[in-house]
């Protein structure tokens, strides 16, 4: 379905204008994956500068109520010819830069806004066409720049005096390039077909492996045992996975003609391949493993979690001594090195560091120094501090 302007959009990037939209006289949508130009025109009556650059929009249109319209960017689009812009009155700058338009004599559409003097049509197809310069220079009477050069009064006497034939010439080069358009489109439809019936097939063999799985799960894990078992799931996984990369290097080895249609499957393609991988880091994080706190044996473990307020206020924390262990309620038990009093011990925050410190006299002494945690521990006057 691919992305649209938004109310939400529209005000995110109306930050400037205290998210107010109704007011707005400029505004940059560039590069927010748009595929539908909408709903501007009545939200944002006022606008004065529209930037739309970078984005997959393949047609002008509901632009034509922004009277007050000066300056329009619609650069790096899938644009392929220029329309419905006759309502914008006070227009004075039009970026068509790196489109698709082929259709040269939609321009005719521009002679309209009188007020028109900027116009950018570099890198279009129509630009290849002989005589192009001369047509627009010849078309447009109020245009004074081109693909940012200066139009002489002698360029526009010269191109209107050849007009006629000029005109004949780009609409047979026109004719040309549109029977080509038409070809692309066809075998662009035809490739996209034969993807979703590739697509499709997997989508069922896969399904088809996933029944079997499900069906003789209980007693591959009876016969083989489960550590086997997640073994062999790991391999099918890795095997998929092998042939999503064979058919992600097919995709980009594949050559393909530049066209409004590749542009926006190799969008799409790449969208798909994001939201896959956000697919797979969310279900390793539902299928992360629970903590492990005490052995089998009964051995209380040490848990060092990240992501947690280090200064904290004593009234934050439960402290519970034990004989073999402490235990903090911030972040779980701390395992000592050695055996403790518990009735002797006490805790209390130091003056100098802020530092929380834990006094607990040893049953038996001896000297003990952790490399593995945060904490310390030291032999000083028979007494265990952490």
């Amino acid at each position: 379905l691919g992305w649209h302007v938004t109310e939400d959009l529209v005000r995110r990037r109306a930050e400037h204008n205290n998210c107010e939209i109704f007011s707005l006289e400029e505004i940059s949508l560039h590069q927010q994956e748009i595929e539908k130009l909408e709903y501007l025109d009545k939200w944002c009556r006022h606008l004065k500068i529209l930037y739309l650059q970078n984005n997959l929009i393949p047609k002008i249109e509901n632009v034509g109520k922004l009277k007050k319209l000066e300056y329009l960017n619609v650069a790096l689009n899938n644009i392929e010819r220029i329309e419905n812009l006759e309502g914008c009155e006070e227009l004075r700058k039009l970026d068509l830069t790196a489109n698709f338009i082929g259709e040269l004599s939609s321009i005719e559409a521009l002679k309209h806004n009188i007020h028109l003097k900027e116009l950018f049509l570099v890198g279009n197809p129509c630009t290849e066409f002989e005589g192009y310069r001369q047509f627009v220079v010849a078309t447009l009477h109020q245009l004074k720049c081109l693909d940012s050069k200066q139009i002489e009064r002698s360029e526009r006497i010269q191109a209107l005096q050849n007009y006629p034939e000029v005109k004949q010439k780009i609409r047979e080069q026109e004719q040309a390039y549109l029977l080509k358009r038409a070809r692309e489109k066809e075998e662009a439809q035809r490739k996209m077909q034969k993807r979703r019936d590739k697509k499709q097939k997997q989508m069922e063999s896969k399904l088809g492996f996933d029944r079997w799985k499900l069906l003789f799960k209980k007693k591959l894990d009876s016969l083989q045992g489960k550590e086997k078992h997640q073994a062999e799931r790991e391999e099918e996984q890795e095997s998929w996975r092998t042939v999503e990369d064979d058919e992600d290097k097919r995709f980009w080895e594949e050559p393909t003609p530049y066209t409004p249609e590749s542009r926006l499957e190799t969008h799409r393609y790449m969208e798909e391949k994001r939201r896959a991988k956000e697919n797979v880091r969310e279900s390793k994080k539902k299928e992360k493993p629970l903590w492990t706190l005490v052995t089998a044996e009964g051995k209380v473990l040490n848990v060092n979690v990240p992501k947690y307020v280090r200064h904290l206020d004593t009234s934050l924390l439960d402290i519970d001594v034990q004989p073999t262990y402490v235990r903090v309620m911030v972040k779980g038990k701390l395992v000592l090195p050695e055996e403790v009093k518990p009735d002797s011990s006490s805790a209390k925050r130091s003056q100098t560091t802020g530092h929380l410190v834990i006094s607990m006299p040893k049953v038996c002494w001896g000297a003990f120094k952790s490399s593995r945690t945060t904490f310390s521990f030291q032999e000083r006057n028979k007494v265990l501090e952490v």
